[in-house]
């Protein structure tokens, strides 16, 4: 189906409450009686609490419907195309960091390894953070309005660190708690220091003359784009985090004979993925592993087990065998 674009500002359907359900309203504003159109619009399965919802005209619109949440959200529905096409680019970035961090990485000790609390030792110790422990990056103004934190707004409170142990315990999205630990002698060195400016301190902040410059998201995207010479973001990191866990559970399983096998195993990876970025096994599923890992998976491919300390490279030469992905271009 060729799609085309959905103005959300513009002409559409409309639900609204009626009794115990809702009624349609026509492009004219007329209630829209039973038939086709609204059948169509019914079946877009737009949430019961959904407030002053919007439905594309068309049925190829990428957006197919837009509401108000329960808690003042705009939220969005998309045709299911368009959402193909969108994580299909998801994943393939996703392995195009993978290629980019062998040499990032070595860029990124470096810096981490200099002297003093600079601008770029700070940020790598972020970049790590990021790449070891699936993190958020967070910002200010999401936790000044939530009271969420990410990676940018991380108290020294938030960190504790032992020998080359870094524990991470900070309430994180949607009010949950997050936990998880690092083991990383270069980054525990830089953050036992930066704990030293006390509990209610931001955790990452870089010394300019006398002053603490505590790092944005801005300077944390930019960071990453310097050593990995592409725009990725942090839930490019976590796509692959996730996508990587859930390849490495399969792995260690093996191949199963029976589908009821298979499908226990490949709930067990979920699992193991959502403990690592810290969401549901259903939003793992949804949102984080690459589909096509599974695929493989049911085909009797996966990484080699023998290799865990190679998996991203072994994930990138199981998905890139039968072309599954086309490298996407860098940045300039």
């Amino acid at each position: 189906m060729r799609l085309r674009r959905s103005n959300a500002l513009g002409r559409g359907y409309r639900r609204v409450a009626a009794g115990k359900g809702f009624s349609y309203r026509d492009l004219d504003g007329s209630t829209l009686p039973p038939g086709p159109v609204r059948e169509r619009l019914e079946g877009i399965g737009i949430p019961p609490a959904w407030t002053d919802v919007w439905i594309a005209p068309f049925d190829n619109g990428h957006i197919q419907a837009t509401g108000v949440d329960a808690v003042g959200r705009r939220q969005y529905i998309y045709h299911p195309e368009w959402r193909e096409r969108k994580d299909r680019v998801k994943f393939n970035r996703a392995l195009q960091l993978a290629e980019s961090l062998p040499s990032a990485r070595r860029r990124v000790t470096m810096d981490l390894r200099s002297e003093g609390f600079t601008r770029e030792r700070v940020l790598a110790g972020a970049f790590r953070m990021l790449d070891s422990g699936s993190l958020r990056v967070g910002s200010e103004r999401y936790t000044n309005e939530n009271g969420s934190h990410g990676l940018a707004t991380l108290l020294c409170a938030h960190v504790q660190v032992r020998k080359d142990r870094i524990h991470l315990r900070f309430p994180g999205k949607s009010g949950k708690d997050w936990e998880s630990e690092i083991r990383d002698a270069d980054l525990a060195v830089l953050l036992r220091l930066l704990k030293r400016r006390g509990p209610n301190a931001r955790l990452l902040a870089y010394k300019e003359g006398r002053q603490w410059r505590p790092v944005t998201s801005a300077d944390i995207n930019a960071y990453v784009k310097e050593r990995t010479g592409s725009d990725f973001t942090a839930k490019d990191f976590r796509t692959l985090r996730g996508t990587v866990a859930a390849a490495a559970s399969l792995a260690r399983t093996g191949v199963q004979r029976t589908a009821a096998k298979r499908k226990r195993a490949i709930s067990r990876a979920m699992v193991e993925a959502s403990e690592v970025l810290g969401n549901t096994p259903s939003i793992a599923r949804k949102s984080y592993v690459d589909p096509r890992v599974l695929d493989h998976y049911h085909e009797g491919e996966t990484i080699d087990p023998k290799r865990p300390d190679s998996a991203e490279a072994e994930l990138r030469a199981l998905l890139y065998r039968e072309g599954d992905v086309v490298p996407l271009a860098k940045s300039g």
